[in-house]
């Protein structure tokens, strides 16, 4: 007779140990994957921190960055650079060099030249003419009023006659293949005028007299600062540095639109191309080419100023006569 409630029979010591064994292999195998498990965690934290770490310093680099090096402001009044001084050899250099020489005077404008033509300064004179050049390096026309006029503007410079400065800007920066030669240009002069302005005369006469043709590549800036190098410049290597670099690139771009805007001191005149020739606040419109037209337009500006500056003489009482 048989029951339910008959104990069940021990195991024997053989499957007792195959049934241990079995669970230890199970616990080892549990043992690793939990490791593995626990170490692809940490992995990706770690790379995810390292991620957001990089993109914190790159973060980081970009603003520092941005604020070491904000927009350089050269040295300029108005952004235009006052001629200091004039290398007198920069003009018979450049014509030896295969510049187109100035054009002769007229024989009856002969009366005109710079020494005899402007008034001289005296206490109760007016003050020297004031010349303003916006002038774009690739300009065809601002190299030929620079060439034509370069001989007499030296002059009126040398006696105080009058005080030339000149504003670089970059309206053909789109016409030399993509190298933005004009904007270049533009920020050599003023690395040059703002570290070195007694060679910008020399400087800005030899880029516009060596003027490469529209829609070409231009000069490099390693050719633009061995042509500031060439003029004479003092601080070599500060010159160097901020040609090859394009300090001013940005104030040139920044000064050209201030220009195309509304140009300071006129009546309501916007640079529209160049050169731009303002006489005392006047528009040359004359032949660029043609140094006694020009001469003659700073000559009558000049007079008008003198005649208007002039003091007016007190009439002298006269005594009145006897009885």
């Amino acid at each position: 007779m048989s029951s339910d409630d008959t104990p069940d029979a021990p195991e024997s010591p053989a499957v007792t140990d195959r049934r241990e064994a079995v669970r230890e292999k199970a616990l080892q195998v549990h043992t690793r994957q939990s490791r593995a498990r626990i170490a692809r965690r940490s992995g990706l934290g770690v790379l995810a921190v390292g991620v957001v770490a990089a993109a914190a310093v790159a973060v980081t680099w970009s603003v520092s960055s941005a604020g070491d090096n904000p927009q350089l402001e050269p040295a300029a009044s108005d952004d235009g650079f006052v001629v200091a001084d004039v290398i007198s050899s920069s003009v018979s250099t450049d014509i030896a060099a295969g510049a187109e020489a100035p054009a002769e005077p007229a024989p009856d404008a002969a009366a005109a030249t710079p020494a005899e033509a402007l008034p001289e300064p005296t206490t109760t004179a007016a003050p020297p003419v004031e010349i303003r050049v916006y002038v774009d390096y690739l300009s065809a026309g601002a190299r030929d009023w620079q060439v034509a006029n370069a001989q007499q503007l030296t002059s009126w410079v040398d006696d105080d006659a009058v005080t030339l400065s000149y504003y670089p800007v970059a309206m053909l920066t789109a016409k030399s293949n993509g190298t933005k030669y004009s904007l270049r240009a533009a920020s050599a002069a003023a690395c040059v005028a703002t570290n070195a302005p007694d060679a910008f005369f020399a400087f800005n006469n030899e880029l516009l007299t060596r003027q490469p043709e529209v829609d070409t590549d231009g000069y490099s800036d390693t050719e633009l600062a061995n042509m500031a190098q060439a003029s004479g410049v003092d601080s070599t290597r500060v010159v160097r540095d901020c040609i090859e670099s394009g300090s001013y690139a940005a104030w040139a771009k920044s000064a050209t639109e201030r220009a195309v805007a509304g140009i300071p001191d006129t009546d309501g005149l916007s640079l529209t191309g160049t050169p731009m020739v303002l006489v005392n606040g006047k528009q040359y419109i004359g032949d660029l080419s043609d140094p006694a037209e020009f001469s003659q337009f700073v000559l009558t500006t000049a007079s008008d100023a003198y005649y208007k500056s002039a003091p007016t003489p007190t009439p002298t009482p006269t005594a009145a006569p006897a009885s």
